[in-house]
């Protein structure tokens, strides 16, 4: 019986154990370990909107900074998708995604870059909440974590192995073929973002303080005519 055969029902939904990083194991590792990253942002991206009047430039800045590993992560996919449609012997013995990842593949791009796209759109715009860009930054926001919460659960459960496989010292007589280039690739993407994000940072706190200016002349603008209707009365009757 050939190892493909005796694979155990979990491995045929999870994927395979980690090997020593060549081909399709080294794509997952890369993919693993940018998704586990990727994971990190997001939560502390979520726990921004808790709070956003406070956490506004915060939240700018963790977003801008996920661009480039988010790039980073859609690239990795993307060359699995690739090389296993082109016919590649090795990513056919891998296997692709289940059917239902698949189809909601194409969607979690799209949501992804509409997302991502209209965030970016409303800090340089300086749109604020009344704005058409802010409709498609939360309705895809909505649509994308639906989505993601799906893609996430799947993987689950592969992502620390891999993680765990390429971050511990490999066993004697044994390397992890082009690890280096995978934590460089992941580094300088996390680096590219946080540039993007300190130049954001000054673009952010425009925004918010535009944002606030206008909720706070809103608020005079009726505390005015408030005060000139309440007026009007004695005036009349004197």
């Amino acid at each position: 019986m050939s190892a493909r055969g005796s694979s155990s029902p979990w491995q045929a939904l999870r994927g395979h154990a980690p090997g020593d990083g060549h081909g399709t194991d080294g794509n997952e590792r890369l993919t693993a370990l940018t998704g586990a990253v990727l994971f990190v942002l997001l939560a502390v991206e979520g726990y921004t909107i808790l709070s956003l009047s406070s956490l506004l430039t915060l939240h700018v800045f963790i977003g801008v900074l996920l661009i480039p590993p988010v790039i980073l992560k859609l690239s990795s996919t993307g060359y699995r998708f690739v090389r296993y449609y082109t016919g590649d012997a090795a990513y056919h013995k891998a296997g692709p995604p289940v059917a239902p990842l698949r189809m909601l593949a194409p969607i979690l791009i799209l949501l992804t870059i509409a997302l991502f796209a209209s965030g970016v759109a409303l800090v340089v715009t300086g749109s604020h909440h009344h704005s058409t860009l802010m409709l498609v930054h939360k309705v895809s926001f909505i649509l994308w974590l639906i989505v993601a919460a799906i893609h996430i659960l799947y993987y689950v459960g592969r992502v620390p192995r891999f993680v765990g496989a390429e971050v511990r010292r490999p066993r004697r007589g044994r390397s992890a073929a082009n690890r280096g280039l995978r934590f460089a690739a992941l580094a300088g993407a996390l680096v590219v973002g946080l540039g993007l994000a300190i130049v954001f940072i000054p673009i952010a706190h425009t925004w918010e303080h535009g944002r606030n200016s206008g909720a706070s002349g809103s608020t005079r603008s009726v505390q005015v005519a408030h005060g000139r209707v309440s007026a009007g009365p004695p005036a009349g009757r004197s």
